[in-house]
Formats: C-alpha cells, sequence, structure tokens
C-alpha cells in the first residue's frame, strides 16, 4: 500500500506525491502484459464462440453504415476494421476488446496520477482494476461497452485537466473523445451533463466546456441522419428500453434487485468500498476539485439508472461508467483504511481486500475457461430434463458463447442435402434477432441470414431494415425452401407449404448439456398475412 497515501491527511486532498519512473513503467508493462495475456488467449486457447451480441455486431460490419438499428456505427466500424485486416475469425473479432480495454486501463491510470499525484498509487489502482469484473471481462468480448468505456476514461482524463488549468486543447481533446464514445453507445451523451454539474457546484465556468459540448454533439450527426432515413426508428427503439412504452410502470420492487445485480458485479467488496468513497469524498466536504471531479462523473451515472430501475428492468452493465472513475476514488478510500491506529482493523483490511483479490481474479479466470466450474453449477440445478434440456444455463451465463459451431455444423449438413435434392440454394432463417449472426459466423462461406422473429413473436430488430427479407419482401422469396431453427407455431406453419419434422441439436461441455435447438427444413414458401408484425420497437 503506498505509503505516501495511507499517511496523508483525512480528507485525502493531495497526497505526497511520489512520482517514480519505475513506478510509471510497472503499470504500462502491467497493461501491455494483460493485453498480450488476452491476445494468446483469443489466439492460442479461447473455448468461447462469440456471444450473440458479438455476432449481431459482426454481421453489422458486413454491411457498414452511419448507424444502426438499436446502437451507433463504432463498434461495427472497429470488427469491419479488425476483420478486413485479419479475416473473419473470432479473433479478429474480438482484437479491437482488447485494444480497446488497454486504452481503458491507460485512461484509469491517467486519472489515478492527475487525481492524486502519486505513480505508486496509480499503479496500485491499475493493478486492482483487474480484479474488478466489469473492468476486466470486456478484454475478450467485442461489444459496445469496450468502447465506450475506454472513451469514458480519456474524456474524464482530458476533461479533468482541462478544469485544473490545463489549455483548451484539452477541453477540445475532451469533446473528440466523447464525440466517439457516443458513436459506441448513447450514454456517452451523460459525460457533458457529468462535467457541467461539476462546473456548476464548483463556479468554475469556462467557454471551453462549451467548445466540449459542441464537439461532443458532432457523434450524434451520423446517427441522427441514418434515423432520419429511417423514420427515426433507432431512436424509438432507444425509447421503450428507456421506459417510454405504455406498458411501463412504476415498480420499486426492482430497486433490490438492481442493486443486487451491482453488488455481484463488482464482487460485493468493491461496489461498498465506491459506496463509502463516494460518501468519503463527497464534494461538499472535501475541497480537493480533483476528487470532486471523479465523484460528479461516477454518482451522477449511477443516480439515473438507479432512478430508471423502478421504471424498467435495466441490464447489470448500464451504469458500469460510473466505476471508471469510481474504482480511482474507491482505491483511494481502501488505502486510507490502511492508516488506521488499529492493527486488528488493519488486518481486518488486508483480509477483505485479499479476498476480493482472489474473487476478482478467480471470476475474470473462470469466465475464460468456464468448463473449469461448470461441473460444479451442475450438482446444484436440477438434471436435465424433457422440459428443461439445459438447466445449467440459469447458473451460468457463459453458456450463451457454447454450441453455436455444433449448430452452424447441423444447418450446413441439412443446407447440403436440401441442395441435393432440390438443386436449388436453400435460405437460412431464425425465429429470433440474436441468433441469425451466429449461423452467418460459423456457417461455410458465411451465408446472409434472415429472421421471421418481427412476424412471429420477437422484437424489430436490424434485420427487417435490411431489404429484401422474407418478412416485408415475400414475393421475393416465395416458393423458397428455407433450413430454419427456432420453435415453430400455427402461423409459420401457414407460411410454407411444408415442414419437415424437426432436428434437435444439444451442445454438451464435458458431458453437461449447454445449449439445444430445433433445426428443420420448411417447403415452399408463401408468406405472412400482410400486416402481421410484432409491435414495439
Amino acid at each position: 500500500m503506498p505509503q505516501t497515501l495511507a499517511r496523508s491527511s483525512p480528507a485525502l486532498a493531495r497526497p505526497v506525491a511520489a512520482p517514480t519512473v519505475s513506478a510509471r513503467v510497472a503499470a504500462f508493462a502491467l497493461i501491455a502484459g494483460f493485453a498480450a495475456f488476452n491476445m494468446l488467449y483469443l489466439l492460442v486457447d479461447c473455448p468461447l464462440n462469440l456471444a450473440p451480441d458479438e455476432a449481431h455486431y459482426w454481421d453489422w460490419s458486413r454491411r457498414l453504415d452511419w448507424s444502426y438499428y438499436s446502437k451507433g456505427p463504432l463498434v461495427a466500424w472497429l470488427i469491419g476494421g479488425s476483420c478486413a485486416v485479419f479475416g473473419d475469425t473470432m479473433p479478429a473479432v474480438r482484437f479491437p476488446a482488447v485494444l480497446c480495454n488497454a486504452a481503458l486501463l491507460l485512461g484509469i491510470h491517467r486519472l489515478a496520477v492527475q487525481t492524486f499525484a502519486n505513480e505508486r498509487f496509480a499503479l496500485l489502482v491499475v493493478a486492482l482494476a483487474l480484479t474488478v469484473p466489469p473492468l476486466a471481462a470486456p478484454a475478450i468480448v467485442m461489444t459496445i461497452d469496450g468502447p465506450f468505456l475506454a472513451c469514458w476514461a480519456w474524456a474524464c482524463a482530458f476533461a479533468q485537466r482541462a478544469v485544473n488549468g490545463g489549455s483548451w486543447r484539452s477541453w477540445v481533446a475532451a469533446g473528440v473523445v466523447t464525440a466517439i464514445g457516443v458513436l459506441a453507445k448513447y450514454t456517452m451523451l451523460l459525460f457533458p451533463a457529468c462535467v457541467g454539474l461539476f462546473l456548476l457546484t464548483q463556479k468554475r465556468w469556462s467557454l471551453g466546456f462549451g467548445l466540449m459540448c459542441a464537439i461532443s454533439l458532432l457523434g450524434l450527426v451520423p446517427i441522427l441522419l441514418w434515423n432520419a432515413a429511417h423514420e427515426w426508428i433507432g431512436l424509438r427503439h432507444v425509447s421503450t428500453l428507456a421506459g417510454g412504452s405504455p406498458q411501463s410502470s412504476f415498480d420499486p420492487t426492482t430497486l433490490p434487485q438492481f442493486l443486487a445485480s451491482q453488488f455481484g458485479l463488482l464482487v460485493g467488496y468493491w461496489f461498498l468500498a465506491w459506496v463509502a468513497a463516494i460518501v468519503t469524498f463527497r464534494p461538499w466536504r472535501n475541497a480537493d476539485p480533483r476528487t470532486a471531479f471523479l465523484w460528479w462523473t461516477s454518482v451522477p451515472v449511477f443516480a439515473l439508472f438507479l432512478v430508471a430501475a423502478v421504471q424498467v428492468k435495466g441490464q447489470p452493465n448500464w451504469p458500469v461508467a460510473a466505476y471508471v472513475p469510481g474504482v480511482v476514488l474507491a482505491v483511494a478510500w481502501v488505502a486510507r483504511q490502511f492508516a488506521s491506529s488499529s492493527r486488528r482493523y488493519r488486518r481486518l483490511c488486508a483480509g477483505l481486500l485479499a479476498f476480493a483479490i482472489v474473487l476478482g481474479l478467480a471470476m475474470t479466470f473462470l469466465a475464460r475457461w468456464p468448463s473449469l466450474i461448470r461441473p460444479a453449477i451442475a450438482t446444484v440445478t436440477p438434471s436435465p430434463s424433457a422440459d428443461n434440456l439445459t438447466p445449467v444455463r440459469k447458473l451460468d451465463p457463459t453458456c450463451r458463447l457454447y454450441g453455436w459451431h455444433q449448430l452452424a455444423a447441423e444447418v450446413d449438413k441439412l443446407r447440403d442435402q436440401v441442395r441435393a435434392e432440390t438443386g436449388e440454394e436453400p435460405i437460412v432463417a431464425t425465429m429470433m434477432w440474436n441468433t441469425p449472426g451466429e449461423l452467418a459466423f460459423y456457417c461455410r462461406d458465411h451465408p446472409t441470414v434472415y429472421t421471421f422473429g418481427s412476424a412471429l413473436a420477437d422484437r424489430y430488430s436490424q434485420y427487417d431494415l435490411w431489404r429484401p427479407n422474407p418478412v416485408a419482401d415475400a414475393q421475393a422469396f416465395r416458393g423458397r425452401t428455407f433450413v430454419y431453427v427456432g420453435e415453430i407455431n400455427t402461423d409459420l406453419q401457414h407460411a410454407f407449404d411444408r415442414c419437415d419434422p424437426p432436428v434437435e441439436v444439444i451442445a454438451s461441455d464435458g458431458g453437461i448439456p449447454v445449449a439445444d435447438w430445433k433445426v428443420r427444413v420448411l417447403r415452399g414458401y408463401r408468406g405472412f398475412p400482410k400486416g402481421q408484425r410484432a409491435a414495439g420497437y
């Protein structure tokens, strides 16, 4: 534990500086080492198929655009660039995630140095950040969170430097990074609001802040232009997710669920440390503007999603940006505990910290090799039955990343069978929006895959916007034979002349069923009744 930090004043406003080249080099080496480890893992020993979201974004990258139905374009642009260089492979899809995570850690290091002027403390922050699952997990999964969190970290770093004596160039850099972040995730728009709250409470208005806001809004330009050309469907979708649907209602019982999800996501310890830190470093008690800046770029984000949790059931990762500056404050609070005069208390703190480190590293390790713990999970779940072939999925979220190559192999087998029978190329389709990308990626020759979701039980998706598609343009597909993955119902049966019996595909890992699908051949497409589309966005 950095002694200069532990012995600082109770307010921990400005610890004695201890900049050393060795600590800085060690921090950079740690970040580079973690990135190299993740790249080696992806190239040599990654058992995880692409997650449905990753495959979905990869499918977007095959049709690069200014924006997409549910997200901005940055994730598709990054995947498209990587695959253009390295080919359409799993490591190529995920390489940008490794780089974005390294950028995130560098941004956190910069925040720690700027806030506490202590290179050894910044090294400690980086090392402990690697034990915080939501900050380490995005390193191997290419979703929107990787680039978004990296942008949040560097926007914080540039804006903090700007408000504490930096030049207008720092404001410009903060605006540019924020604009890039908006292209990744709309939540990035909260950043200028957080900085505005900080300036309001500090009474430190600056023309540079206005410049930052103006530049930040440039990130919306391609998104708005795309939405304007598509009847604002993307913004309506986001509005529905945010609770704008007429079906949304006030439900305070979701608050405990939300808090429990955050507690679990941060292995308990880091969530409590973050809560303690935001109480300790609350701006109206501490005069240091540097810690106040971290507070204002952390707490409002969490508070917004906490309030939203009573209106709509959110995802655990929604407030994760709060923990980027929050981890610096949390580690600072932990360091202060070791300045206690009570030896027993210091031992307790060391024990709890050690437990959190071990638990966090174990979660990060097992997320990469879940087969090591899946047998234990299977012992506490019901045995597979006809009604529930994969009970382990309820407790093991990594099951979503297994079996897709096996499903694709069965689809390819049926495609070959239809091709041999009819001499025609069958069309591949699914019921849900999150399956076409997986089949397109893992099936031979990366075919175009469609979804019937909007005509059945699923919501709209990007696949409904790409034309032609079987639901909106039935005439272009009439009479064709489909290889279909998903459940079948009366509407789907009426859309075809004949439906073959299903082939059940069960993917197992070490003898434990982790995924199952039904695949069948549907012959003689007729189309769905006009106007039969799913409600909502």
